[in-house]
Formats: structure tokens, sequence, C-alpha cells
């Protein structure tokens, strides 16, 4: 038998995630990301490739990481343990950094096929960052830059903003009119000069193009999780559409302070580069705009609870719905079973041997009303044809006699 996959690389003897994570189960998400990030970095297969027990632990990182960074696997763990997750099964999240040629190709296959396929950002890339190393380039506000980016690389780029600025809002959006797969990625200044992730929106396709932004306008906005839709509907085409809006994640950032700003555009690409544009904008130039996202973000969470709340009574009707439609054909059932028992009673009402027992095509009832005496078959006599020719011709001869006889004396008559 073929062991079930649970979540990226699951371990064969699993502990629990707070305790892997070391943080307490009262812990912030922000602070399950800082710790698994400082973990993910210090076990990460690129830094310890002669260390296969390092690789052990940066799955079991991973692992843990992908359960308490989602509030619905975290709220079944925390209320079942991990017998629920392995009700719910896991989705998989990779480093296409650390895979070989082949594996590269079916999970490019794979994600092709529309299979969600998480992936994790090389940890080249956030040591560079951490280190302070990487090349930042300024991107002024309201300004664009297009430019193209290895796989599995990174473009940083320094967002600098005033008061002013940032007391508006920020918005930072990527896109790809050659629908490249990207990152766009956040980060932190660390205590040691470098830059440590601190958040991360994956490209999406919208239209005919692949985007990400970033906004932080002093309200709460969501960022949709696409991959929690695609395996609801791997499970459930019909529970996909209720899931829909549960992909909703609240951003961990919702606001910038006046200084200079890092942002990277991260190549997520399997084989080729990506090309995109980038730019950065100062909400204050789209009041109209950052009202409406405001009031959209508002209705679209009032959706969702609707939603949760449909999906109870759409179930309750479904399968009401299903009771009655199984009882309609259990009692269409049975009136054509009675229906045929009455039709079979009615034909055994005779005393024609051979009559057919369902009572099509069988003889009708030999009781006369005039009531002559005759049994059947001296009426069968008396009806059958005699040696000069049948019934039918002495009826047809007394006619012609008669019609002769009335023509002879029309002759007489007008002669």
């Amino acid at each position: 038998m073929g062991s079930k996959l649970e979540g990226p690389s699951a371990p064969a003897n699993r502990r629990d995630p707070y305790e892997v994570l070391s943080v307490s189960r009262e812990a912030t998400d922000q602070e399950i990301k800082t710790a698994y990030r400082k973990l993910a970095l210090k076990y990460h297969p690129d830094k310890n490739a002669s260390n296969p027990e390092a690789s052990e632990l940066f799955k079991e990182v991973a692992y843990s990481y992908s359960i308490l960074s989602d509030p619905e696997k975290r709220r079944q763990y925390d209320t079942a343990g991990f017998e629920a997750l392995d009700a719910e099964g896991m989705d998989m999240e990779i480093d296409l950094s650390n895979l070989g040629t082949v594996n590269t190709m079916f999970a490019a296959l794979f994600s092709k096929l529309g299979v969600p396929i998480k992936t994790t950002i090389s940890a080249n890339v956030l040591e560079e960052a951490l280190n302070g190393t990487v090349a930042v380039r300024p991107l002024p506000i309201g300004t664009s830059f297009s430019g193209k980016v290895e796989k599995q690389s990174a473009h940083f780029f320094g967002v600098t903003i005033n008061q002013q600025q940032a007391e508006a809002g920020i918005v930072v959006r990527v896109s790809s009119a050659a629908q490249s797969k990207f990152k766009l990625l956040y980060f932190e200044q660390d205590a040691n000069g470098g830059y440590g992730l601190a958040l991360q929106e994956d490209s999406e396709k919208t239209g005919k193009v692949t985007s990400a932004g970033m906004y932080f306008v002093h309200f709460q906005v969501y960022r949709m999780d696409s991959t929690l839709n695609a395996l609801a509907m791997a499970k459930d085409p019909e529970a996909a559409f209720f899931k829909r809006l549960e992909g909703l994640q609240p951003c961990e950032v919702s606001e910038l302070k006046a200084g200079t700003h890092i942002f990277a555009v991260y190549g997520d690409n399997f084989f080729k580069p990506a090309t995109y544009v980038i730019e950065a904008l100062c909400a204050k130039t789209y009041e109209d705009t950052t009202a409406k996202l405001k009031e959209i973000e508002a209705q679209i969470l009032s959706k969702r609870t609707e939603l949760r709340q449909f999906e109870t009574e759409y179930r309750k009707a479904l399968a009401r719905f299903q009771e009655v439609t199984d009882r309609y054909g259990k009692e269409k059932q049975a009136v054509d079973d009675l229906l045929k028992q009455r039709d079979n009673i009615h034909s055994s009402f005779t005393v024609v041997k051979g009559a057919n027992p369902s009572g099509h095509g069988g003889s009708s009832s030999h009781i006369s009303n005039g009531g002559t005496g005759k049994t059947p078959s001296e009426d069968s006599k008396a009806d059958s044809p005699g040696e000069d020719g049948s019934v039918e011709g002495k009826d047809k001869s007394s006619k012609k006699k008669w019609f002769n006889l009335n023509l002879k004396g029309s002759d007489k008559r007008f002669g």
C-alpha cells in the first residue's frame, strides 16, 4: 500500500509543531513566522548539503509551519491533533532550487495541469538578504520598473516614503504580461543591518496577466490563497464554491512608517526567467479607488460569513432533496408493481386455455348477453365455413342476389 502524503515532507515521527518551532500555543502569526524563518534558514539543505539530519529537521520545521501558519489547520490540530489533519489531507510545499531536473519537470507539468504546488524561497536569496549583501535598486513613489529575473533569484528594490505618504498609504504591485510565475516579497530591517523576510505574495493569474500586490492602506486587507480552493475542488466540486472565500488570509502588515522599505521580485518559474513590471504608488492619488477597496473587502468578509451559514442550509436542503428523490423512485416503482399485479389478476378471469397471463392479446369473455345456450365450441362450428365456402362468402352471395333483384325491378319500372 502506498503511504499518504501528509503536507510538505511529513516526518515519520511527528512532534508537536509548537515544540518544533519553539513557540507557545498562544503565539501570534508573526511570532510563528519569525520562528519558522530562523529555523528554516538554519536547517535549509542548501546550507547543510553534507548533513542529512539537518535535512530531516528542515522537513519537520516546514511541516510544523504548514500547520500553524494556516488558521484552519491550526484550529483542527488544537482541537483533535494530527488525526484531524490526517482526515483532511495536506497540500505540498517544495523548494524548486533543491529539486533535480526530472522532479522539476514533473512539478512544472502538475502546475500546468492546475495542481496547486506551493514553492519556498531559495535559502541563498534569504541568506544574502539577511547578510545585507544584496544590490538594492531605488524605486521612487509614482514610478515603475520593467525587468527580467532568473528563476530562483530575486531583484531588490528600495521604496522611500515621507511622513505624508506613509499616512496616506502605499501600494506596491507587480504584473507580468508574459504570465510569468513570481513572488512579491517584503523585507524588514534586522538589527544586524540585513533584511528579514516579513511578507510574501504569490502571483495569481488575473485575466491575461499574472499579478501580485501589497496594500499598506491603514485598514485590513486580505490576500487570497487559491490553493485552499483548488484542494477543495479536488475533494468535493460542490464544496469548492463554499470554500472559495475561505482562502482569504489577513495581511500581517497594514501600514508602513516613513523611511526606506525593501521589496523584491522573486523568479518562481520552473525553467525560464520571469519578466515583470513593478510599480510603487501613493494611495492619496487613488483616494476613490482606496475607498472602494475598503468597501469591497468588508463586503467580501460579510459574504464569507453568509456563505458559511448558507452552506449549512444548502447541505440540509440537499440531504432532504436526496431523501425525497429516493422516495420518489421507490413510490414510482411501488405504483408500477401494483398496477402490474392488477393487470395479472384481471387476465386470470378466463376459461381459454393457454391465454396470456398478462392479459395482453388474450381472448374476450364468452358469456353472451342473449344466451343461446351454445357452448363456445358450438358457436365456433356455426360460424365456421362450410364445404361450399365461408360464412363471409354466403353473405356476399345474398347481397348480390338482392342487388340484382332491385336492378331488375328498376328496369321494368323505368322501361
